[in-house]
């Protein structure tokens, strides 16, 4: 079953481990690819200075402050595609990252091989072009998130990285 609107209204750092388990799809025009979610990452606010919005509200980051329901796709040092689930309130900037799929570990793996690119910007997670659909509850443990080093020390440290359990 597809995830529907209310699922996606919770803040990042509680809805980023109940993404993992579920199944990311997209419909290519020829077949809908499924991958189980396998890590995700969480992204929370302008004080959060891992973030995006860290610096307010941009073209670039805009989505992030749509109500919750919608990717955020972003380029990654002008080659890797990064996939991000806009969850809460409007006007909130918060999103997750899908880090790892099922079979592609790492955020620009995972969207080479279902071919996300940035014209899923602004993309509804609620229509078919790409979509969650609910699956098995998962154990998860939490981490730091990778590659912030440039955030301040508490958002270095905050375990918002959430892996399922091996």
């Amino acid at each position: 079953m597809k995830l529907q609107k209310e699922f996606y209204l919770e803040s990042a750092p509680t809805l980023a481990p109940k993404l993992l388990g579920k199944y990311l799809c997209v419909n290519n025009g020829k077949e809908v690819l499924k991958y189980k979610i396998i890590e995700t990452e969480a992204y929370c606010g302008s004080e959060d200075t891992a973030c995006h919005a860290k610096n307010g509200k941009t073209e670039r980051n805009a989505v992030m402050y749509s109500e919750g329901g919608v990717a955020y796709v972003y380029l990654c040092y002008g080659m890797h595609s990064m996939l991000n689930v806009v969850c809460g309130k409007k006007d909130f900037p918060e999103a997750v990252l899908i880090r790892g799929v099922e079979g592609f570990e790492g955020p620009g793996k995972l969207t080479k091989a279902m071919g996300i690119n940035k014209s899923f910007n602004k993309e509804s997670l609620l229509g078919n072009k790409i979509y969650i659909l609910d699956g098995e509850s998962v154990e998860y443990e939490a981490f730091k998130r990778v590659g912030i080093d440039y955030a301040t020390e508490y958002y270095r440290n905050i375990k918002w990285n959430f892996r399922i359990k091996k």
